[in-house]
């Protein structure tokens, strides 16, 4: 499907696009569960961002042997307690560009660990524990956007459009879309946590551990200064740094009247949806798809 186009729809649009990709939308039934039912059974949503180009270039990704566990895996700072096999709901965001694990143990290399085959492990407590393949349940495009509005302080954005599941009538329902507030498009101030500015006093959002934070080349750190604890994602390589942490603050439910921007996605040929999902073709054989082409809980 690719990365869609944009197109400005007011001449005076204050937004550069920073990047360009595909994004896409796993879940993870909970420990022990082969199928997920509704919201409860769920243990983890994963978000991949797959970047295809922008308005700058961008820099190579960290070094898988830069001594970060998981190189090139962005990490949203939602996520559940790492040592946590069986806790609440939580959100991974990861990049794309390597091979996703075969086995069910948490292996530290790859990116996409969230997203391998189902499996038995060992625990020490516990004896053995089953997990289930991640389930498909949204594909679309996105873009990185700096948005200038003239009134208030430079920002940036995430925003996306939904390709998969269909729109509304030509599947059989939405339900884990629904449950899992996965919109049709959605629009997000996304800020990048200083990860030198510490935890901050009664700020309610601890993030990481100091050894797990994010290590940003000094040209990347010292565009946050000497004080600031959150700044924009600008430019976006700092998602490409493992332990970058950050806040996706909902913004206006309409894209185009906040932004002038409207985002157009490839979804045509419905007729043939498993055929034209990048999804699909890429992780159809450690996921289950019928969430992302049927709209129901699997």
């Amino acid at each position: 499907m690719g990365q869609g186009e944009e197109k400005k729809t007011r001449p005076d649009s204050p937004v550069e696009i920073l990047e360009r990709g595909e994004i896409f939308f796993f879940y993870r039934p909970r420990v022990n569960r082969e199928e997920a039912h509704s919201l409860d059974d769920v243990q983890r949503l994963f978000i991949v961002l797959r970047p295809e180009s922008g308005d700058r270039p961008t820099e190579d990704k960290q070094e898988p042997d830069s001594g970060k566990e998981g190189s090139k895996r962005r990490h949203d700072s939602s996520s559940s307690p790492s040592g946590s096999k069986e806790g609440g709901h939580g959100v991974q965001v990861h990049s794309h560009g390597a091979q996703i694990p075969s086995g069910p143990k948490q292996e530290q290399g790859p990116p996409l660990l969230g997203l391998r085959r189902s499996g038995d492990y060992e625990t020490a407590s516990g004896g053995k524990r089953h997990e289930a393949a991640a389930r498909a349940v949204g594909e679309g495009v996105y873009r990185i956007l700096r948005h200038n509005p003239g009134s208030k302080k430079m920002h940036t954005h995430l925003v996306y459009k939904l390709e998969l599941p269909a729109a509304e009538g030509k599947t059989k329902s939405h339900e884990p879309q629904e449950a899992l507030h996965i919109e049709r498009e959605g629009s997000f101030v996304i800020q990048i946590k200083n990860p030198e500015s510490g935890s901050g006093s009664g700020s309610g959002f601890g993030g990481l551990r100091e050894k797990r934070r994010a290590q940003f080349p000094a040209h990347l750190q010292g565009g946050f200064g000497t004080s600031r604890r959150f700044g924009p994602a600008d430019p976006p390589d700092l998602l490409n740094y493992e332990g970058c942490e950050f806040l996706m603050i909902a913004a206006a439910d309409d894209v185009e009247e906040e932004l002038g921007l409207e985002l157009e996605v490839e979804n045509e040929r419905w007729e043939e949806e498993g055929s034209c999902s990048d999804l699909v073709k890429e992780f159809g054989d450690v996921v289950a798809p019928a969430p992302l082409l049927e709209g129901t809980w699997a």
